[in-house]
C-alpha cells in the first residue's frame, strides 16, 4: 500500500489578525477530522480502501529576525530570540479564546503576522473520529483490516512533555511556539473524559482538587444556590456523566458509573468558572490529573484538601497554607528533579489567606489561632506511621514541615513544571505522631463542622483569583528564560 489518499492541499496564508487566524485553524482541522471521519466510516461499512488515507493537523507558525525586546513585565505572548517557531493545533474550536488571546499578543508583541497552514504531523484516527458518538474505534482485530495499515494511530513516541520539561531539541532549527504539540493535547483530552466522565468542554479555567468526597457534596449545595442567585454570574452546573443543569432545584441523575476522579463544573462565560476534581488518595492520582488538566491551560489550580497535622500546638480543624513542600511522591523524579525548587507564589498565597480571613472572620495574630504556614510534606506511603519512625520523623523535623499528606507536593510540582499557578490549603484531620488518629466517631463530627468552610475559602480564593489580570497572576516565576511564546 503506497499511495496515500490526502484531503485537497490548503495553502499557507499569513495573518495579522488573531480572530481570522483561529477561523482558518478552525477550518482546516474541521476539513482534515471530517476527510478521517469520513473514510473511516466508509472503510468499516464496506471494505478497507486500497490505499492509506492520512491528514494533517493544522500548524501555527511564526518567524522574527528581531532582537528588539517587548515588555520585559509580561511573561508570555512574546519569544526570546529571532528565529522560526511552531506549534500543531487540536480542537481549535475548543481553545478558541485562548488561541486568539495567544496568537494576538504575538502579533502585537512583534509586529509580524502568523502563518496558518497544515503541518506535516498526521491526526490520528482515533482523536479525529472521538467527538462523532456515532463511530466506534474498534480494538485490534476486531475489523476487517488491520487499522494502522490504512489509517494513523497515537503514537507515544512522540507523545511526550520534552517541551515542557526543557529537554525538546528543535527539528530543522524550527522551535516550540506552544508548551503542547496537538498529539500530546488530544491525548490528554481522550484521558480526561475517560478519568471524569465529562467532556473536556465542561472544564473551567480555575480548578479545585480534593482528596475526599465530602467535598463533592458542599460544592453541589453551593453550586444550586448560585444558580438561583441571578447575580452570580454563574450560568450552569455539571457533574460527571455530562449531565447539565440550569435551575438551582432541578433533579441531576445519579451517574451509572462512578469515574476514577468525579469531576464537577460551576459554569460561567468564558469557561471562568470553577471545576472540583475529586482525585482521591495518592501522588499518583494528582499526577494523573495534573498531566491532563494542564493541556487546558486553567489560569490556576488549588489542593484543598485534608492532612496530617505535624505540631502538637494544632487541633483537628485547623487550616495550613503551604509556603513550601517537601518531595516524598517520587512520581515527578524522572520529569522534574528533586533538586528543583517549588516556590510559594505570592499572589496565590495572599487570595488564600484573604479568603481564609473572610470565611472565618479572623485576622491578624487572632488568625494564627487557626491557620500555620509552612512546608508541606507529600509522601507515597499512606500507612508511614506504621514503619520505623527515625528516618521519616527526622525528615519532617528538617524540613521544619507542619503537615502531611499524599498529594499537595505533587499539584504544586505539576503546576511549576506545567507553568499552571499553584497553591495549597489543607485541613488537620489527625495528629499520628501525637496520638489522634482517625477514629470514626471522631471523624464524621470533623468533616460535618469543617467541609463547607475549607471549601468555601477554596471558593472565594478563586473567585478573588478570576477577578487579578492575567499577566499578575501567571507571573515570571513560572517562566524560564527560553520559553514558549504561548502560556
Amino acid at each position: 500500500m503506497n499511495k496515500i489518499l490526502t484531503p485537497d492541499t490548503r495553502p499557507a496564508e499569513q495573518f495579522t489578525d488573531a480572530k481570522a487566524a483561529v477561523e482558518r485553524l478552525i477550518d482546516l482541522y474541521s476539513q482534515a477530522t471530517s476527510f478521517l471521519t469520513a473514510h473511516f466510516q466508509k472503510a468499516m461499512d464496506s471494505a478497507a480502501p486500497a490505499m492509506r488515507i492520512r491528514a494533517f493537523y493544522p500548524e501555527i507558525r511564526f518567524t522574527t529576525s528581531s532582537y528588539a525586546q517587548v515588555d520585559s513585565r509580561l511573561s508570555f505572548g512574546h519569544v526570546s530570540s529571532p528565529g522560526t517557531f511552531a506549534a500543531t493545533i487540536t480542537r481549535p474550536e475548543l481553545f478558541r479564546n485562548y488561541l486568539t488571546q495567544q496568537i494576538g499578543l504575538l502579533i502585537e508583541n512583534h509586529g509580524q503576522p502568523v502563518t496558518i497552514t497544515v503541518s506535516d504531523t498526521p491526526i490520528p484516527v482515533h482523536f479525529a473520529v472521538s467527538h462523532d458518538d456515532s463511530v466506534t474505534i474498534p480494538q485490534e482485530g476486531a475489523a476487517e483490516f488491520t487499522l494502522r495499515d490504512v489509517f494513523d494511530v497515537p503514537d507515544l513516541s512522540t507523545t511526550n512533555d520534552d517541551i515542557v520539561n526543557g529537554t525538546c531539541l528543535p527539528l530543522d532549527g524550527v522551535r516550540p511556539l506552544a508548551p503542547f504539540t496537538a498529539q500530546r493535547v488530544d491525548y490528554s483530552l481522550a484521558r480526561l473524559a475517560h478519568y471524569t466522565a465529562t467532556d473536556p468542554e465542561h472544564f473551567q479555567s480555575h480548578v479545585l482538587f480534593t482528596n475526599y468526597q465530602f467535598y463533592v457534596t458542599e460544592f453541589e449545595e453551593y453550586a444550586r444556590a448560585m444558580l438561583r442567585d441571578p447575580e452570580s454570574g454563574y450560568t450552569s452546573f455539571v457533574s460527571t456523566g455530562n449531565f447539565e443543569i440550569t435551575d438551582g432545584d432541578a433533579a441531576l441523575p445519579s451517574s451509572v458509573k462512578t469515574p476514577q476522579m468525579p469531576t464537577y463544573h460551576l459554569k460561567r462565560a468564558n469557561g471562568l468558572g470553577i471545576t472540583l476534581v475529586n482525585i482521591g488518595v495518592g501522588p499518583s492520582n494528582a499526577k494523573t490529573a495534573t498531566d491532563h488538566i494542564a493541556v487546558l491551560r486553567p489560569h490556576a489550580w488549588l489542593m484543598v484538601g485534608h492532612c496530617a497535622g505535624l505540631r502538637n500546638t494544632q487541633a483537628l480543624g485547623d487550616f495550613v497554607l503551604a509556603h513550601g513542600y517537601l518531595r516524598e511522591d517520587h512520581v515527578l523524579d524522572d520529569d522534574l528533579p528533586v533538586w528543583v525548587p517549588i516556590p510559594a507564589l505570592a499572589e496565590i498565597q495572599i487570595a488564600l489567606e484573604d479568603a481564609v480571613e473572610q470565611v472565618t472572620q479572623l485576622e491578624g495574630y487572632e488568625l494564627k489561632r487557626i491557620m500555620r504556614t509552612g512546608t508541606v510534606a507529600t509522601i507515597d506511603n499512606r500507612n508511614w506511621e506504621l514503619r520505623d519512625q527515625s528516618g521519616p520523623v527526622q525528615r519532617l523535623s528538617q524540613s521544619r514541615a507542619v503537615a502531611l499528606d499524599m498529594e499537595s507536593a505533587t499539584i504544586a510540582a505539576n503546576g511549576y513544571r506545567f507553568r499552571v499557578p499553584y497553591g495549597t490549603l489543607l485541613c488537620v484531620s489527625d495528629k499520628p505522631l501525637h496520638g489522634e488518629l482517625k477514629l470514626p466517631g471522631m471523624a464524621s463530627e470533623f468533616y460535618k463542622t469543617q467541609v463547607a468552610r475549607h471549601l468555601m475559602i477554596g471558593i472565594r480564593a478563586m473567585e478573588q483569583l478570576r477577578d487579578m489580570p492575567l499577566e499578575r497572576l501567571h507571573s515570571r516565576k513560572l517562566r524560564s528564560f527560553d520559553e514558549t511564546a504561548f502560556l
